[in-house]
C-alpha cells in the first residue's frame, strides 16, 4: 500500500527536473499571442497558465489527467482526488488509506458552527460556506510551518495537510449549512462507515430509501471536481495561493468567484427555464410546442440557458452522464422529461438561428433537474454543492503548484491610452 503523501513524494523529484529542463531549453519560445479583442474579452483563449490536473478540449470536453470524464463516471470523489494529484487511479489499498485518512480528520471545529449561527438568518448559503472555510484558517498547517521556517521544496506537504483537513470537513459544513439555513432540523453527524459522497448525501437529510440520491451525489462530485485552470474559481484560487497564502485563503477566494452568477449559478437558471416551460404548458410540451417556445424565447432577445459553452463545441460529456443517470433513475419525472426533450429539440433550433457557436448543452442543462427530483428545491444552495466538488480541483492545483515552485501570478497590465498608441504603430 502507498499513501497519497508517499506517492507524491516519489513523483515530485522527476516532475521538478523535467519542468526545469523544459523551461531552460525553451525559455524564449512564444506559445501564445494576444489580440485587442482578447484583452477586452476577459483574456478568453489566451494561453498563459499551466494546469496539469485537467484540460478541456473543444471536441472532447473535460479530460482529467489524460482520462476523458466519461470514463470516470463510476469512480468515487476520493479516487478522483488521488487521480488529480498523481495522474493515476489508486489501487484498493491506497484508496482505503485515503478514505481512512479523511475519516480520521473529520469533525468540524465548534467555533465554526458558532460563527455560522451568529450570521443573519437569511444569509446566502455561499456566504456561509466561504465564511466557514475562512474562519478555519487558524487550523492551517502551512502557515504554522512557514512561520516556523521550512525549505521551499517542502511547501507542498503542509498544503496537502490543509487540503485533506478541508476535504474531510467541507461536506459536513455544507450539509450543516443546508439544514441550518433552510430549517431542516438539527445537524446530522457523519457516519464513519460511509465515503465522502454517501456521507454528504446522508448529512443533507433528504429522503433516500434506495440510495439513489447518494449515487447522484457521487456522480455530481466527480463531474464538477475540476475544469482546467482558467475558470474564475480555479484561477482565483491559484492567484491567491501563488502569494504563498495557505489553502484556506486560496479556497475561500476560489469559492467567492464560484458564487458569481456567471460562474456557479448556471444550473439554477437552467432549471428555472425548465420549470417555466412546465408551467406554461401545464406539463411536458409536445415537440412542436417546445420548438415554438424556443423560437419565441430567442426572438425575444433571451437565451436558452444551458446551451452553448465558452470552450466546448460538442455536447458536454458531463451532461451526457447526467442524462444517462436520469434515464436510469427518474425517466418518468416530468421535469427530467422536459430536459430530455429540450436536448432533442433546441440544438436544431439554435443551428437554424445561426447565432450560437455551440448549440449543444453543457453540464448545467441537466444537473438542476436531478437535484429537484430528489427534493432539493432550494436553488440558492446549488452553488454550495458545486463548491464541495470543486474544492477538490482547487486544492489539487494548489498542492501541485506549490510542489513545482510556481511563482506569484503577476501579469502586466496596460492602460487604454497605451493600447491606443500601440495599435497605431
Amino acid at each position: 500500500m502507498v499513501t497519497l503523501h508517499e506517492k507524491l513524494a516519489q513523483q515530485l523529484p522527476k516532475i521538478r527536473e523535467e519542468l526545469r529542463a523544459l523551461v531552460k531549453e525553451n525559455a524564449s519560445k512564444v506559445i501564445s499571442e494576444v489580440t485587442v479583442e482578447q484583452l477586452f474579452g476577459g483574456m478568453r483563449g489566451v494561453k498563459g497558465l499551466i494546469c496539469d490536473t485537467s484540460v478541456v478540449e473543444l471536441d472532447q470536453g473535460l479530460i482529467i489527467r489524460g482520462r476523458p470524464i466519461g470514463e470516470l463516471t463510476e469512480r468515487t470523489p476520493e479516487e478522483i482526488f488521488w487521480l488529480l494529484l498523481t495522474g493515476e487511479l489508486p489501487d484498493k489499498e491506497s484508496l482505503k488509506s485515503l478514505q481512512d485518512e479523511l475519516k480520521k480528520r473529520s469533525g468540524t471545529p465548534g467555533y465554526v458552527w458558532d460563527v455560522l449561527k451568529a450570521m443573519p438568518a437569511d444569509s446566502h448559503p455561499m456566504a456561509m460556506l466561504d465564511t466557514a472555510v475562512l474562519v478555519m484558517e487558524k487550523e492551517s498547517q502551512f502557515r504554522k510551518r512557514y512561520d516556523a521556517g521550512m525549505k521551499k521544496d517542502e511547501y507542498w506537504m503542509p498544503m496537502l495537510e490543509d487540503s485533506l483537513n478541508i476535504l474531510a470537513t467541507v461536506p459536513e459544513i455544507a450539509a450543516g449549512i443546508y439544514r441550518m439555513r433552510f430549517n431542516k432540523g438539527p445537524r446530522l453527524a457523519p457516519k464513519p462507515e460511509l465515503g465522502m459522497a454517501a456521507n454528504y448525501a446522508y448529512m443533507l437529510g433528504l429522503p433516500d430509501p434506495k440510495g439513489d440520491f447518494a449515487e447522484l451525489m457521487r456522480l455530481y462530485l466527480v463531474l464538477h471536481s475540476d475544469h482546467e485552470g482558467g475558470n474564475v474559481s480555479a484561477f482565483s484560487g491559484h492567484t491567491v495561493a501563488s502569494a504563498l497564502s495557505d489553502m484556506y485563503y486560496a479556497l475561500s477566494a476560489g469559492l467567492n468567484g464560484l458564487a458569481g452568477p456567471l460562474h456557479g449559478l448556471a444550473n439554477q437558471e437552467c432549471l428555472a427555464f425548465v420549470l417555466e416551460t412546465q408551467k406554461k404548458f401545464n406539463g411536458v410540451p409536445t415537440d412542436e410546442q417546445l420548438k415554438q417556445f424556443a423560437w419565441d424565447t430567442l426572438n425575444s432577445g433571451k437565451v436558452i440557458p444551458g446551451y452553448g459553452h465558452a470552450v466546448l463545441r460538442v455536447t458536454d460529456p458531463r451532461f451526457t452522464a447526467f442524462l444517462a443517470f436520469g434515464k436510469k433513475y427518474c425517466p418518468q419525472d416530468p421535469v427530467f422529461q422536459i430536459v430530455e426533450k429540450i436536448f432533442r429539440i433546441v440544438p436544431d433550433v439554435l443551428k437554424e438561428q445561426g447565432k450560437a457557436k455551440d448549440p449543444w448543452p453543457n453540464v448545467d442543462a441537466a444537473s438542476g433537474s436531478l437535484l429537484y427530483h430528489y427534493g432539493m428545491t432550494e436553488f440558492a444552495y446549488y452553488t454550495v454543492l458545486f463548491s464541495v466538488s470543486r474544492a477538490m480541483g482547487i486544492c489539487a492545483q494548489a498542492i501541485l503548484n506549490r510542489a513545482i515552485g510556481s511563482p506569484i501570478v503577476r501579469p502586466k497590465s496596460v492602460s487604454t491610452e497605451w493600447l491606443k498608441k500601440a495599435v497605431k504603430k
